[in-house]
């Protein structure tokens, strides 16, 4: 996959509405086109360790289609973040091939997709704060897009492929490198975010003949859902999670029943 130093000719200059950073309620003023945003960007680049060359393409990577939409801009995020996911595919998988030596073919794909799932990218997302840049139509605003899973996790792709854009391969393998490979340290400890639910169920039918049984609880408005999860092993309760999606709260009760049940970092890779 060859460097692109720079955003590819036809990626139209955004000229869009903005909210300042964390200042949600109030009235979106007009951005030119001249690159004013940078004030906005410092905070997440330097926390990425980077500086934006092409002001376009943050722009481009912060817009959901919910915002293009009402404010007939473009483009959308949609094609960096189809190009962050090759992106971030390719060095999680050399980080994966160089970093465990040991592990088998079957256990690095795990790692792989243990690493980019969309949890743990929306979390990434949320350490870098990109959930108060993010451009929202006001739909998925007030529906609490801000902290959306998918949305997140779509944004982080994007930023991802942008920075590759702005600055090529190896600047963007840095940047995963530093955000990614202490989660996949953790995976391979068996922490982080692992398929709990199976976990769960393969050790209870080993050590105790049952199959879970998880009961859920929601509560709050239809746009900001709160779901509580209790998992129960032959009629006692084995854990409990909290979380804004039935899925995500039934994983958290299954991490703490499978750590009730059982009893229970090396450096980076050298770049190339």
């Amino acid at each position: 996959m060859p460097p692109a130093e720079a955003a590819p000719p036809g990626l139209r200059q955004l000229r869009v509405l903005r909210r300042a950073r964390g200042d949600r309620g109030r009235a979106l003023t007009l951005v030119p086109p001249s690159g004013s945003l940078a004030p906005e960007r410092d905070s997440i680049e330097e926390a990425l360790g980077i500086r934006f060359r092409d002001p376009a393409l943050w722009e481009a990577a912060l817009t959901h289609r919910s915002f293009a939409f009402e404010q007939g801009v473009e483009p959308t995020n949609e094609r960096l973040e189809f190009l962050g996911d090759a992106v971030l595919g390719l060095v999680i998988t050399d980080l994966a091939y160089r970093g465990f030596p040991d592990l088998s073919e079957g256990e690095l794909a795990k790692l792989r997709a243990a690493t980019v799932n969309m949890s743990i990218l929306a979390g990434v997302a949320r350490e870098l704060g990109l959930g108060e840049d993010v451009l929202l139509g006001k739909g998925e605003e007030l529906s609490g897009g801000r902290n959306k899973a998918s949305i997140l996790a779509d944004a982080m792709e994007a930023v991802l492929g942008a920075i590759y854009l702005d600055q090529g391969i190896r600047i963007a393998s840095r940047v995963i490198r530093r955000l990614f490979w202490p989660r996949m340290q953790a995976y391979a400890r068996g922490e982080g975010d692992r398929d709990y639910k199976t976990s769960l169920q393969e050790q209870a039918a080993q050590d105790l003949g049952r199959i879970p049984e998880y009961r859920v609880a929601e509560r709050g408005p239809d746009h900001q859902k709160e779901f509580t999860a209790t998992v129960y092993l032959g009629g006692k309760e084995f854990g409990r999670g909290v979380g804004r999606s039935k899925k995500e709260a039934e994983q958290q009760a299954a991490g703490e029943a499978l750590q009730r049940l059982t009893g229970g970092g090396a450096p980076a890779p050298a770049e190339r």
